[in-house]
């Protein structure tokens, strides 16, 4: 028997990297899974993946998936994700944020539009889809919500700061998952007594995804961490007990190390300390 047997679940930003990664995973443990993204073919993105690529995968190794497209920065393309999700398999159990957009850039050279459209990803879609899904799951007494933050709401500290210390281009992204880790803990201690977990998750080392690997954060697979340990960190996340999970803010190395699943563990976590909200 699979961990998510008969479990919907919906994974956005599930055409490459590490939504990629836990969609297939989810499946392989029985779960009916949603994959959605903008990229439903190979080609109409510059980097590889597709939702597309994605099913087929996970279909051709006897597991269940459907694709649906969806621009997770519009409230009426998550309306009609979540509703045809409950078309396809039924109400969502499980819900994966995993989303994300990125823009590296100086604050003084920000794009308003692009400032606002990154919080539109990276922020305001994880409160929509997750108010679209907890109707259901409130009714039914039970879900799980699984945010995927980073590294980057880690702050820099207060200064002077040295020079080599310095991210150039990280305040919006830094800014949005820092509220989203708050967001988290927020609504986890909302729907308590409903029986619905909301966690929140980061690698502890870059994952070497298209994205990473694109932006040269990571320059080769031996540089960063195993997009699997992701995957296996969200699945501990979507089905340990409520009572035991929800309003953690752990790191993906930590988690599996506490775990049990590997033996040792470098990155956020244990190089380093995580959040504030982590500590919590």
């Amino acid at each position: 028997m699979g961990k998510l047997d008969g479990k919907v679940v919906i994974v956005t930003g599930a055409s490459r990297g590490i939504g990629k990664a836990i969609a297939e995973l989810f499946a392989s443990e029985g779960g009916k899974v949603v994959c959605t993204a903008r990229t439903l073919k190979e080609g109409e993105h510059p980097l590889e993946g597709s939702l597309e690529t994605t099913v087929a995968g996970i279909r051709n190794a006897g597991h269940e998936a459907a694709a649906v497209t969806c621009d997770v920065s519009s409230e009426a393309e998550c309306e009609k994700l979540v509703a045809e999700t409950k078309r396809i398999y039924g109400p969502c159990d499980v819900l994966v944020n995993n989303a994300a957009l990125t823009y590296f850039i100086p604050v003084k050279d920000f794009p308003t539009k692009r400032w606002m459209r990154s919080f539109q990803v990276n922020l305001h879609a994880p409160f929509i889809l997750s108010k679209l899904v907890l109707a259901d799951m409130i009714a039914r007494k039970s879900g799980a919500i699984v945010n995927i933050s980073s590294g980057a709401a880690i702050g820099p500290g207060r200064g002077p700061y040295k020079k080599d210390e310095i991210r150039i281009g990280h305040v919006c992204y830094g800014a949005e998952k820092a509220a989203l880790e708050r967001m988290t803990q927020g609504l986890a201690s909302e729907v308590f007594e409903d029986g619905i977990s909301v966690t929140c998750l980061s690698p502890s080392e870059v994952v070497v995804t298209p994205g990473t690997v694109y932006h040269h954060l990571v320059t080769s697979p031996q540089d960063g961490e195993p997009v699997e340990y992701m995957a296996r960190a969200a699945l501990l996340l979507a089905t340990e007990p409520v009572n035991k999970i929800t309003g953690r803010v752990t790191y993906s190395q930590e988690l599996l190390k506490e775990y049990g699943l590997i033996e040792k563990g470098r990155g956020i976590g244990f190089d380093r300390k995580g959040s504030g909200y982590s500590q919590i």
